[in-house]
């Protein structure tokens, strides 16, 4: 971010969308505040409100009502759609799927079978025309029941009028809340529109794949699509969002319902691949999420498979030729729902979903949030994509029966899963915000000066840019002012500023929601901060330069561990170990961070890795930099395997109370709900954090506890039971090899494989008074784990009290009916 205006020819236009205009700007491009009443004012400005300005506000009604220009609607990129018979039409393509008759059919012939296996159909000549009587019987119920499911979820695009009315409705709402809009890169959106003029011709869909951070994502799109004449997407959506009223107006607008989980409901799973089949055979846009849900933490989510499953199935089958993937990066300054991110990762239960209550709050109309910046990287054929996978691997055949061949299929949706976030990484925007957030954030200080935050925020973005970034620099706008914008977003619950000094002093007020912030730029710098949190193991040490270096072995084999911690935390390059870390080192030492010592004889060959002592002189703030980075989730997973010693089983003569009564120690074969147990991982985390013991608030975040959990479970630390059943909790256990020891009176000791792993986590944490006295620390953390561990068990066996005596009073009853029956019985002799 530069004081200066940057030429026009560094970057494309960008497109602002806001209210009833589209206006070219240079990129990044918004108004003053401090300015005068110009041509640009109308950027500031969304449709005319009734009360200021009632005939300027039926005037632009009347003018989407009756589909005036653009409005109309009329002639756009892609197949036709919004026309009346759609619905049925779509229907009746999806009920006609082959793949979907042959289903029904299967199902039903099973069906029979079993009936005559059980002597439903009767025997001799007689069997076989009832079985075929109740076969067609069974298959007009099947079809009955698919046709039903079918109505439920296909979007029902049908009425053009009604598209410019819930275009206007949905603006309103936007641009109430956003008030500098939406901005997109006029190259892109050229790039993107020439890419669906050739696919309209040859009758491809183009698959949008966004990042989920909130509702908001899919409504800028649509918005986007429609004022720029492309053909609206069908958007996959969970049908939990499909609530009374506002679940008709989605799907009409484009929303097709599906279930949250399918289970093994083999019907319903072949009828959501055949309406996928039926969309992309006729070129229909499709939208999903690649993540799945929305990201509660900021940065991008391991990718879900499945809708993937279903698009890759359909062209690798052969039932669709071909399909253009549009990854779309969107960022926001300000995201709507973040206060309720924030309460469901410290703990609380999730919320209902209630579209229509985020829709209509009155906070929601009245927010000043900033812009929205939608970002699509360019697009590429997912035919073209499994070609070059066939030419890696050669054993990979012409068609693939993916029900026949999982191991493939995993490998294939695996490498397009993250290939798709590595692009929507690839053309993210970074946010004023999130600048800001991830500078208070990674500050030793309490609090930073105006010029000094103006400074870093300036040394950030270069930053962002050296990585390959993009930063929503605001041509024609100081640094300065783009600060003070920020900072407004923000608002005083997240940053507060100290007045009545010398010069006004801005410090993080709610760090745990500036975290989310700070996580939409960390992506750009894993790399980076994994290697600086290796190296402060040394560093941490203090002493001569020389005794901080680290040799590259040791440096190899401590990046490795980390890399494998957070493999399911974070997106890293595809490239090798060896190659990124390669890479990192000569970035970290262009940028005089550390100095690299190499083998004379071998100049490629590495020996030793320490700080420069530029970055000594300059107080390690660089450095610092990179390690504030990553420590929150170092110390998350460090509390995660801290936690894992409450899976321990107490003593054999081990007594304690729970809430209800007074326990003996139970069987160590014993299971615990892994939801229970994540929930008391974060209560230790928090009275850690209070103690002292936890540096980072920001550890106790549910997500990353998820993930560390995860990690753990992958290596073989804790064993989880999953049902296939939703409403059956998951239960976890330690693993044997790896269970804690306890010493002659109980208590747990400071010792085994459980202990040396969350050990070595421990080294790459950030050095506190609190934690200089080892023995002390050990002591206390030990004393707290075992203290939540007796709550975690003493319900565990409440819970198993009361099923026990569920079963026990079941059986009691089934006693008593067997008693009655026999009184009855020989009452009737």
């Amino acid at each position: 971010m530069t004081n200066t205006k940057p030429p026009l020819t560094s970057s494309a236009p960008d497109l602002s969308i806001l209210g009833d205009r589209v206006t070219l700007r240079p990129s990044g491009f918004t108004t003053s505040p401090e300015a005068p009443t110009s041509s640009e004012e109308p950027l500031l400005s969304s449709y005319a409100r009734f009360r200021s300005a009632p005939f300027d506000f039926l005037r632009e009604i009347s003018l989407h009502v009756n589909g005036a220009g653009w409005r109309s609607y009329d002639s756009f990129v892609g197949q036709d759609i919004f026309y009346n018979g759609f619905s049925d039409r779509m229907k009746g393509m999806v009920m006609r799927n082959a793949q979907l008759r042959a289903r029904i059919q299967g199902l039903a012939e099973r069906r029979v079978e079993v009936e005559k296996g059980e002597g439903l159909l009767g025997s001799g000549g007689n069997e076989q025309k009832a079985g075929e009587r109740r076969r067609k019987e069974i298959e007009a119920q099947l079809t009955e029941v698919a046709e039903v499911w079918t109505d439920n979820m296909i979007c029902k695009m049908e009425s053009r009028r009604f598209i410019r009315g819930a275009y206007y409705f949905a603006t309103q709402l936007l641009t109430r809340a956003y008030h500098q809009g939406i901005h997109v890169s006029s190259e892109e959106v050229l790039r993107l529109r020439s890419v669906a003029e050739e696919a309209a011709k040859k009758k491809h869909s183009i698959i949008f794949l966004p990042c989920h951070r909130s509702h908001v994502d899919y409504v800028s799109l649509q918005l986007i699509c429609y004022r720029l004449g492309l053909a609206l997407p069908t958007v996959v959506a969970g049908d939990n969002l499909n609530l009374p009223l506002v679940g008709s107006f989605l799907q009409h607008a484009g929303a097709m319902w599906i279930r949250r989980s399918f289970g093994d409901d083999a019907l319903y799973t072949t009828l959501v691949q055949s309406y996928i089949d039926t969309l992309l055979q006729n070129g229909y846009n499709i939208e999903c999420f690649v993540e799945g849900g929305r990201s509660r933490t900021g940065k991008l989510l391991s990718p879900k498979f499945g809708i993937l499953s279903f698009l890759l199935d359909s062209v690798l089958s052969g039932r669709v030729e071909d399909a253009i993937v549009c990854p779309v990066s969107t960022q926001y300054d300000k995201v709507i729902e973040v206060d309720s991110y924030i309460s469901e990762l410290l703990g609380q239960p999730k919320p209902k979903e209630n579209l229509m209550s985020f829709l209509s709050s009155s906070s929601v109309l009245s927010l000043k949030l900033g812009r929205v910046d939608v970002r699509f990287h360019e697009p590429w054929s997912l035919r073209g994509f499994v070609e070059e996978q066939k030419s890696r691997l050669s054993q990979l055949p012409p068609r693939i029966d993916m029900s026949h061949d999982t191991g493939l299929k995993r490998r294939l949706l695996a490498t397009l899963g993250y290939k798709v976030l590595s692009d929507i990484n690839a053309v993210s925007v970074v946010m004023p915000t999130a600048l800001i957030g991830t500078v208070l954030l990674t500050l030793r200080g309490r609090g930073v000066g105006k010029a000094e935050l103006v400074r870093r925020v300036e040394w950030l973005s270069e930053r962002v840019r050296a990585q390959g970034g993009s930063v929503a620099h605001f041509a024609g706008v100081s640094t300065e002012v783009v600060v003070e914008r920020g900072l407004e977003v923000l608002g005083p619950t997240l940053v507060g500023v100290v007045e009545g000094l010398p010069e006004n002093t801005y410090f993080a007020v709610d760090r745990f929601q500036l975290s989310f912030y700070r996580n939409m730029t960390i992506h750009l710098f894993v790399s980076q901060a994994i290697v600086s949190a290796a190296l402060y193991m040394k560093v941490k040490q203090g002493g001569r330069p020389e005794t901080q270096s680290m040799s590259y072995t040791e440096l190899c084999d401590q990046v490795y561990f980390l890399s494998q911690l957070f493999r399911g935390e974070f997106i890293f390059p595809t490239t090798s170990l060896a190659e990124n870390l390669d890479t990192t080192l000569r970035e970290l030492e262009a940028d005089d961070v550390i100095f690299v010592t190499r083998d004379p004889d071998k100049p490629s060959k590495v020996v030793s890795v320490g700080l420069s002592d530029a970055e000594r002189a300059s107080g390690r703030e660089n450095y610092d930099f990179y390690c504030f980075l990553i420590w929150p989730f170092i110390e998350a997973s460090w509390l995660g395997a801290i936690s894992l010693m409450m899976l321990t089983p107490p003593a054999p003569t081990a007594t304690f109370e729970s809430d209800e009564e007074t326990h003996t120690a139970p069987n160590p074969n014993v299971w615990l709900e892994l939801n229970k147990v994540q929930d008391q991982a974060q209560l230790l985390g928090k009275t850690l954090y209070h103690q002292g013991d936890l540096s980072y608030f920001e550890a106790v975040n549910k997500e990353t506890l998820k993930n560390a959990y995860l990690r753990f479970e992958e290596e073989g630390i804790i064993a989880v039971s999953r049902s296939r059943d939703s409403k059956v909790p998951a239960t976890v256990r330690i693993d044997q090899a790896w269970m804690p020891r306890r010493n002659d009176q109980g208590g747990l000791q400071a010792g085994g494989k459980l202990w040396e792993f969350a050990e070595r986590i421990n080294h790459f944490r950030r050095e506190g008074k609190n934690r200089r006295d080892g023995a002390t620390v050990q002591q206390r953390v030990i004393g707290l784990v075992q203290l939540v561990g007796q709550i975690l068990w003493g319900d565990a066996l409440d819970e198993a009290r009361k099923s026990d005596g569920a079963a026990v009073d079941l059986a009691n009853e089934a006693k008593r009916k067997r008693r009655r029956n026999a009184i009855q019985t020989k009452a009737r002799l």
